[in-house]
């Protein structure tokens, strides 16, 4: 498809590289340069269920060995201790997963519960309460901690489960096309120990590809804080701010990176985490068992003390780090180039930041990198649809980090799925845009204006990344 008219030579200008026009004045809009190289040399060529599984294309020596080793500790189920299968046992006694592919299957995306009652589907609940301790860390419910464990080992008693149900509303387009969107609510159910605390705020999130994390990791944080502006002081309505975190290793508060409010500092920190919320398997940095207070888990066997060693941990932290990003598909399709220049038009990029430069990293593959994962890796208030009104750190209750768009448009081929969005109410790309509020009001209008073939194809250059 060739366009025609100032409006998309003014856009050719003003977001594309180039432009070309032929003697009929046309306008063929021309992709980048390595624009489809969405993790630089680690990118990887592939289309397939696997997409989401390569190592980065570029790593090398004792790092592509341990590698393979952390593939094996992040897919295969940990069972209860004590067995002979010792560096694997330990798991719970309260857990929502065996293995961290229960949640994240074939390195991808959870969603949230087909069905009330089914398990391992990657969705979980955090659960706190209004104030901070000591790091700044959001009060966990006084009975069930931090976050609901809906699975235990034979011995326990499991905490309890939970319920989803959806509200469907129905949005008009300006010209006349509708969407529906789901509004989910969450109900605690078969509580084994009694309520939860009568202030308790419930966030639900959703288990994220695990691609380019460690390229996330090596973006420069004074990079990531020159894109701040809390106090929108250039009045475009965006105000991207940072999440102080907590980080255990070092004792003091660190840029926040990871996670769907940024409250956790590095990968190997957040792999810990998991370790501890999700599988009940304890680490030199969460050394303790999840338990529910009352219930003494000492009674229940365990599988050493850390339950995963320093070693081990280290190596599923590489392999977290080293997933290698998917090219892009399609770079040089016209659909698509006017899709991504109607994408820059709508402002997008004010949070969804389309291109960085990686520093310095523990993996030498990592550093140094033109990477484009569309993301600021900052908070923005989503408006009040999306809020669970759970404040995390410096995060308030309305707001979010920056989802990273890279490799969105493979969920389906790997996960069999198109549901988006911290607790996957989304079910594909157009709703996730519909759902933009706050400071994202602007951008979401600026797309439900556009016509019904503009739009289309919006989420074209989406589903190309």
């Amino acid at each position: 498809m060739k366009l025609k008219g100032l409006l998309f030579l003014s856009i050719c200008v003003l977001f594309l590289s180039s432009c070309q026009s032929d003697d009929d004045g046309y306008v063929a809009l021309l992709a980048e340069v390595g624009e489809e190289l969405s993790g630089g040399d680690t990118t990887v060529f592939d289309v397939s269920q696997n997409a989401f599984g390569f190592q980065a294309a570029n790593l090398e020596g004792e790092n592509s060995l341990f590698f393979f080793t952390g593939n094996s500790l992040f897919n295969q189920n940990w069972v209860t201790a004590p067995a002979t299968t010792t560096a694997r046992d330990g798991l719970g006694p309260l857990f929502n997963a065996k293995a961290c592919s229960s949640c994240h299957f074939k390195d991808g995306r959870g969603r949230a519960p087909v069905f009330n009652g089914e398990l391992n589907h990657g969705l979980l609940l955090r659960l706190s309460t209004p104030g901070t301790d000591v790091t700044g860390a959001s009060n966990p419910d006084p009975i069930y901690g931090g976050q609901l464990q809906d699975q235990s080992i034979l011995s326990a008693e499991t905490e309890g489960g939970f319920a989803v149900s959806y509200q469907e509303n129905t949005i008009t387009y300006p010209d006349g096309n509708t969407a529906t969107l789901r509004s989910p609510t969450y109900s605690l159910t078969d509580l084994a120990h009694g309520g939860t605390d009568g202030s308790l705020k419930i966030s639900p999130r959703v288990a994220n590809q695990m691609i380019g994390l460690g390229l996330l990791e090596a973006i420069p944080e004074s990079t990531l804080l020159s894109l701040a502006d809390e106090n929108d002081t250039n009045g475009d309505g965006i105000s991207g701010k940072p999440n102080y975190v907590w980080d255990i290793a070092s004792q003091s508060h660190k840029l926040g990176r990871f996670g769907w409010k940024a409250n956790q500092p590095n990968i190997r920190q957040q792999v810990a985490g998991a370790f501890a919320g999700d599988i009940g398997i304890t680490s030199s940095l969460f050394p303790d068992e999840n338990c529910v207070t009352g219930v003494d888990c000492d009674q229940f066997a365990n599988g050493g003390t850390p339950e995963i060693t320093d070693e081990n941990l280290d190596k599923v932290s590489l392999y977290s780090s080293a997933l290698a990003v998917p090219a892009r598909r399609d770079v040089d399709d016209q659909d698509i180039l006017a899709g991504k220049a109607l994408f820059n038009n709508a402002q997008c990029t004010a949070c969804h930041a389309p291109k960085f430069e990686t520093g310095s990293h523990s993996i030498a593959a990592l550093e140094n990198q033109t990477i484009r994962p569309y993301t600021d890796m900052l908070l923005h208030d989503m408006g009040a649809g999306l809020a669970d009104n759970a404040p995390d750190f410096d995060a308030n209750g309305q707001e979010w980090r920056t989802q990273p768009l890279w490799g969105i448009g493979l969920i389906e081929t790997v996960n069999g799925h198109t549901n988006l969005l911290h607790d996957g109410r989304a079910r594909n790309i157009e709703e996730a845009i519909l759902w933009h509020g706050g400071e994202a009001e602007n951008s979401k209008n600026t797309f439900m204006n556009y016509t019904n073939s503009e739009r289309e194809q919006l989420i074209s250059f989406l589903k190309s990344l």
